[in-house]
């Protein structure tokens, strides 16, 4: 008997980006491809919801302009990346910071000691630490007033930084990833840079460019999050989070993305679906989140998580920071992170409305709405009572742990036919996810001969319509 025909060249299994990506450069190679995604949405955990006119993120991870995927992956043409204002808005003492802005003078004499602490390995003596000041409960919130210097000392201070992030931004990536590895809160105490610095500045960016209060995060991770932070600026995608995958959806063929059919089992060369039984095909990419994969897959790695809960809130009056991330220096509550994400892209609140995200970070507080409206009103200095609370959306598995030691290349090619691509393989970023898909769909091309004869059949007929 003859076997039947395949019914694709490949099968991706998860319309995250990675898996949208991967599908991009396939398809481009002329290679038939279907994504099934087991949702009836595209973009997994990059979703907007829709509120009353406002686009709520559920889970709202900072984007770099300095990401080389954003640019690079075929069908992002048309993203749109509204930035943040320069640098950080750091809280401390009632007041606001500018810090992390680029001066431009990467070359200053006095520069040179925290270039070097930055751009170059740990010291051999650790450089002493100091606890941030405590905050007393109940103090009064004061009128934040805007400055720069403090609570990373003085103008010289500043300029130190500004100078050491503009030489970071041009350390080449294989030097940064030849350092040796230890948990980033580590790598920091034994770079020799001020504690101010660090306390005041470092820990809190780092801990919301990956999502890690503790900073247990490896450092060669944390290397990588402050360069692409050095090199460029941080943004988010305009419309919401959802823009991105949605984006990648619309411009692959007619009729490679179907969504709400649920796989089941996986194997070199046919995927079982629940709604459609057994669809054939050359080669399997497993593209979902890890511990879907792993049920999949079984053996496959499931890394630990980092819960992240967001909150959004709308006020008739916005606070007065701009398009800032505002960060707290003193660590006096629950919020990693804030801003007034209408002021950095306007097409997330209805004409007039005014809408803020704030992100926490780890297992949230008891009454975690009360408790970050505290918080809220020390940060912006203005009172929250008026706030109305839009949604609180609290994800125990928002992003994938990379602890060190951790591999920022993980096989994706599992057997000849059967492969495997997501944050969880790479970087637990936006960009990581880019990255694997394109290793895996690099893989598959070379396995399936890349620029041979590629069957061409048209998806099955009896799956629901694309995304």
């Amino acid at each position: 008997m003859l076997e039947p025909v395949n019914q694709a060249d490949v099968v991706v299994v998860g319309a995250g980006v990675a898996g949208l990506a991967a599908a991009h450069r396939l398809t481009g190679a002329g290679v038939s491809t279907v994504v099934l995604e087991a949702a009836h949405g595209v973009g997994g955990r990059m979703a907007t919801e829709k509120v009353d006119g406002f686009r709520l993120d559920r889970i709202g991870q900072l984007l770099s302009t300095a990401y080389p995927g954003l640019r690079l992956t075929p069908g992002l043409d048309g993203l749109v990346l509204r930035p943040f204002a320069p640098g950080v808005l750091l809280h401390s003492d009632g007041r606001h910071h500018r810090a992390g802005a680029q001066t431009g003078a990467g070359g200053a004499r006095g520069a040179l000691h925290a270039v070097r602490a930055l751009a170059s390995g740990p010291r051999s003596v650790p450089a002493p630490r100091r606890s941030p000041p405590a905050r007393t409960p109940g103090r009064p919130a004061a009128v934040p007033r805007s400055r720069a210097g403090a609570p990373l000392g003085g103008a010289v201070d500043q300029a130190r930084l500004g100078a050491a992030l503009t030489r970071l931004a041009g350390t080449p990536v294989e030097r940064m990833l030849a350092r040796p590895e230890l948990p980033a809160a580590e790598a920091l105490a034994a770079r020799g840079l001020p504690a101010r610095t660090i306390d005041g500045f470092l820990r809190p960016l780092l801990a919301a460019l990956l999502c890690d209060a503790e900073l247990t995060t490896s450092s060669r991770c944390a290397d990588l999050a402050l360069r692409a932070f050095a090199a460029g600026r941080l943004c988010l995608p305009e419309g919401g989070a959802e823009a991105l995958p949605e984006l990648l959806a619309r411009s692959l063929p007619a009729g490679t993305v179907h969504t709400g059919v649920r796989v089941t089992a996986v194997s070199t060369t046919s995927v079982t679906t629940a709604e459609h039984g057994e669809i054939r095909c050359r080669a399997v990419l497993v593209a979902t989140d890890a511990r879907a994969a792993a049920e999949l897959l079984p053996g496959l790695r499931v890394p630990d998580f980092h819960p992240v809960t967001v909150l959004h809130h709308t006020t008739p009056e916005p606070p007065p920071t701009g398009a800032s991330l505002v960060l707290d220096a003193d660590r006096g509550g629950p919020v990693a992170h804030t801003a007034v994400v209408s002021r950095v892209d306007p097409s997330r609140a209805p004409a007039g409305r005014t809408l803020v995200t704030s992100a926490v970070l780890g297992a949230p507080p008891p009454d975690v709405d009360t408790a970050v409206r505290m918080h809220l009103a020390r940060l912006y200095g203005t009172s929250t009572t008026g706030w109305e609370t839009l949604a609180v959306r609290h994800t125990p598995e928002a992003v994938p742990a990379m602890g060190a030691p951790h591999d920022l290349c993980r096989p994706v090619r599992l057997l000849a036919g059967l492969y495997v691509c997501g944050d969880h393989r790479d970087t637990s970023t936006v960009q990581g996810a880019l990255h694997s898909g394109h290793r895996a769909s690099a893989a598959i091309l070379t396995d399936l001969g890349a620029g041979g004869s590629m069957h061409t059949a048209e998806p099955p007929r009896s799956m629901p319509s694309a995304a």
